[in-house]
């Protein structure tokens, strides 16, 4: 039974939120930016700025000369968090504090032993809102299951302060010259997003009127560029709608290179959806770039449904793994095979880099799915071994438990893993950690599997009524595919024997 998402998600209201671009030296300018805790749900172990939701406390905070009561609230919102997380505080009258007097008011406010509002009139500090240089508004894209509308803003840090982050949201604080900050990008050393390289390529430019620069790019622009998120310098994510397995409601569609580019996985068979990668692929052709080939991670229909279309109005060529491609030929034709070990390379004359994709074969979700491992950054593109979010349905006979369990191993076995993109879901930063979840959790399912068996659960159903108890029951019918392959694993090792339709433990 194959439940899918095949009507368009309702969307997500944004949350407003502020974030802060703190610079310092003017003559020689750096700007702050953090690494965000890997335990958060959002953007976890991304770099970003400072800066987090609006409180609703905030709109009770004064401010002398708004120009409006959100654009108030939302400068409070600004100078509170970065105060919270950085111990940076922009207010007048704050040079009379001491180091030591804004330690003990950010422990208070942060305990909350005190309101920001409370704070700032014990201390007699007023917030002006033209200490901080309004910058462009980014709201995260529709295709993510968290959204926030941000408002940013820079400013100078105070004389005699500096920021210092305290473990816990975020794991560590650096100030850092812009352009060594996006070098870092470029190397594959950290993840970031859309309005922070935006933010950073301008303040790389010059640092003089580099918000003016970023307004000059019209929201129709900004709008095409959060179609298609550059990652990393050279992989682009385009998020499409797809009749895909909730909680799921895209598939991720990469396009990946320099001057030559593959694009991975363009899976919508929606016309709308199409239409939006035609438009990145006509960009790129545009820009003097070739697209050389369409790469198929494996034959799942979410993840081929815009394959013909795309080959068929840009000319380009299909490649799969042959088991891949011998059960989709009814459908797509595959020009050429990928081998396990294929090395895929991409060049970029200006900057000199090469992506390095390898290819590896991962079995086990499906049986020719493929992973594509970019060896010079450290980034694996994982298809369905690892997504953004929950677990991955293995459903016998093509899915495979046994094998799926390698596959996992066989990523941890990489040199070097900086980030994991998988083919539902955010792009993923703590890529080691995510990996060993993924078999922890595996083990366990069978560990509680193998437990229900013994207390006598024999039938798929019973059994995913007592272990899947985390899972809704719409989709047990789901579960019962990779119970199923579970106990198939579990039987070829001895521990389990099958008795038509039902399971029972040898001992």
């Amino acid at each position: 039974m194959q439940i899918t998402n095949d009507q368009p998600p309702r969307p997500v209201t944004p949350k407003d939120a502020a974030a802060m671009i703190l610079l310092r030296d003017p003559d020689d300018p750096k700007v702050y930016w953090v690494k965000r805790a890997r335990t958060l749900r959002f953007m976890a172990s991304y770099h970003a700025f400072p800066g987090g939701q609006r409180d609703e406390a905030d709109a009770e905070v004064p401010v002398r000369a708004a120009e409006s009561l959100e654009d108030a609230v939302m400068r409070v919102a600004a100078i509170r968090e970065i105060f919270e997380e950085t111990g940076i505080l922009i207010a007048e009258g704050v040079e009379r504090l001491t180091a030591s007097r804004l330690t003990e008011l950010r422990e208070d406010l942060c305990a909350d032993r005190v309101s920001f509002r409370e704070m700032l009139e014990s201390e007699g500090l007023t917030i002006d809102p033209h200490r901080l240089i309004e910058a462009p508004r980014w709201v995260t894209p529709a295709t993510m299951p968290r959204r926030y509308d941000t408002r940013f803003y820079a400013a100078w840090l105070p004389e005699g302060q500096d920021a210092h982050v305290i473990p816990g949201e975020l794991e560590e604080g650096e100030w850092l010259r812009p352009h060594e900050a996006l070098q870092r990008w470029v190397d594959g050393s950290c993840l970031i997003v859309t309005p922070i390289f935006a933010a950073l390529q301008a303040l790389s430019e010059d640092i003089e009127n580099f918000t003016d620069r970023m307004f000059s790019v019209s929201q129709e622009e900004r709008d095409h560029l959060e179609t298609r998120v550059e990652m990393r310098y050279g992989f682009y994510l385009c998020a499409l709608r797809t009749p895909t397995i909730p909680p799921a409601t895209h598939t991720n569609c990469y396009i990946i290179g320099g001057d030559e580019m593959v694009v991975i996985d363009p899976g919508s068979p929606y016309p709308d959806q199409q239409a939006i990668l035609d438009r990145n692929i006509e960009r790129f052709i545009d820009e003097g770039r070739k697209i050389r080939e369409i790469l198929i991670t494996h034959l799942h229909p979410d993840h081929i449904g815009g394959v013909n279309h795309l080959a068929s109005k840009f000319n380009i060529p299909v490649a799969a793994h042959r088991l891949t491609a011998d059960a989709i030929g009814d459908q797509i034709r595959v020009d050429r095979f990928i081998e396990d070990g294929e090395l895929i390379e991409l060049t970029e004359a200006k900057t000199g880099l090469t992506w390095r994709l390898r290819a590896m074969w991962t079995p086990g979700h499906a049986k020719g799915h493929l992973s594509l491992y970019e060896e010079r950054t450290g980034t694996l593109i994982t298809g369905d071994c690892v997504v953004g979010f929950g677990t991955v349905v293995i459903a016998p006979p093509e899915g495979n438990m046994r094998e799926y369990l390698e596959s996992l191993n066989q990523y941890l076995e990489l040199p070097k893993l900086t980030a994991l993109m998988p083919g539902h879901g955010p792009v993923i930063a703590d890529a080691r950690a995510k990996i060993e979840e993924y078999i922890a959790h595996r083990h366990e399912r069978e560990s509680n599997i193998l437990k229900a068996v013994r207390e006598g659960a024999v039938t798929l159903s019973s059994i995913v009524e007592k272990v899947y108890t985390d899972v809704p029951q719409a989709m047990h019918k789901l579960a019962e595919q990779s119970v199923l392959a579970h106990l198939e694993k579990l039987e070829d090792e001895g521990v389990v024997r099958r008795d038509g339709e039902a399971f029972f433990a040898t001992s």
